[in-house]
């Protein structure tokens, strides 16, 4: 076989989507040998180098920007219609919208969500979305999605798509192998408390977190005080969250982390006493098995992707629910036998997300088309 792979939307800036792309086809080059990979990166990102020494993967540098979907699509015109009609791929593989399409082969294509559609966005921000999403849809020779939740969302409003599910991962691994002096060294740079709430995510209005900084707050005023971290990097609301921290006197309760490395989200997920996840909408959700393999007891919004991934085992709450947030967070907190049963759930549900079982499904996918 030979199998094309369209990077040229990944960058510096981490994501679900990126660490999926590394783990799933880093797997999948091992596991076919024989078969040709070529991975399109973009003109300001080395993505081919995940795969350097890799001898059956061959890497092309683009002109295309690997930001701005729009820009990437017009500039990406041209230079698609020339790079792929010298090829002949089996599979040519896109992980972004708008579609490009292989002349040749199959064209799959990877969604990870159609958040795009929802009423957060602008309308003509939707309206564009929407019309990229379905020619998309239309064109692909067959859809990959991250969750069943996802599947449910795409077939409403395109029954019939020829679409497969098969999930996010994780190296939990890597969790085992932090060290004692690494976790010390991070608490110490941070001033991280010995006990402390954690959550994990881009500040966006998605992830919820005014919400969560409103439920800290009311335990504190319950006399159930309790200190939260927030890891994540700025994607537009930073401010809002700071300046509600400020107006509800939380200052001394609540810190804010960015651009930390991947050993220093390893530490602070096993540092930590409770994992939060209060997003109001999620195509997948990689914390919670980065969660599960730091072995840290977990609540959740009760939101369907959540429940499929923990497979209703879990701890949830109402997003748009305050209080119950806080009751949900104080109920874990003050049971050793809930946190000991989330604990040993997820260290033996993280095992069905490792990027090698993933990769056979991918597998298992390319050869259902012979």
């Amino acid at each position: 076989m030979k199998i094309g792979l369209n990077a040229t939307c990944f960058n510096a800036r981490p994501s679900g989507a990126k660490q999926r792309f590394n783990g799933i086809y880093g797997e999948l080059v091992k596991r076919l040998p024989e078969t040709t990979f070529v991975v399109y990166e973009p003109v300001d990102w080395r993505g081919g180098k995940w795969f350097d020494g890799a001898a059956n993967v061959s890497v092309r540098q683009t002109p295309l920007p690997s930001s701005g979907r729009v820009r990437r699509f017009v500039k990406g015109f041209r230079y698609w219609r020339e790079a792929l009609s010298q090829e002949r791929f089996d599979f040519f593989e896109v992980a972004n919208l708008p579609l490009v399409k292989a002349p040749n082969g199959k064209t799959l294509l990877t969604i990870h969500d159609i958040r795009g559609i929802r009423r957060e966005s602008e309308i003509v921000e939707r309206a564009a979305y929407r019309v990229f999403l379905e020619r998309s849809l239309m064109a692909a020779d067959h859809v990959i999605t991250v969750s069943e939740a996802i599947k449910n969302e795409i077939l409403n409003l395109y029954p019939g798509v020829p679409i497969s599910v098969i999930h996010n991962g994780l190296d939990a691994l890597k969790y085992d192998e932090v060290l004692q002096t690494d976790m010390s060294e991070v608490r110490r740079k941070y001033s991280l408390p010995e006990e402390f709430v954690l959550a994990v995510g881009h500040f966006e209005k998605r992830k919820n977190y005014l919400r969560l900084v409103e439920a800290i707050a009311l335990l504190r005023d319950r006399g159930r005080p309790c200190r939260l971290v927030i890891v994540g990097n700025n994607s537009g609301e930073l401010k809002q969250v700071w300046n509600l921290v400020e107006s509800k006197r939380l200052s001394g309760y609540v810190t804010l982390l960015n651009e930390l490395s991947d050993l220093e989200v390893c530490c602070v997920y096993k540092l930590c006493s409770l994992f939060v996840f209060p997003s109001t909408y999620e195509g997948f959700g990689i914390p919670i098995l980065e969660a599960m393999a730091a072995k840290c007891p977990m609540v959740l919004s009760d939101i369907p992707v959540f429940r499929e991934i923990t497979q209703d085992k879990g701890v949830y709450f109402p997003h748009g629910d305050v209080d119950l947030m806080a009751m949900a967070i104080d109920k874990v907190l003050s049971s050793n036998g809930e946190r000991a049963r989330l604990v040993e759930y997820g260290n033996e549900r993280v095992r069905d997300f490792s990027f090698q079982i993933l990769a056979g499904q991918v597998e298992h996918l390319y050869r259902s088309f012979f």
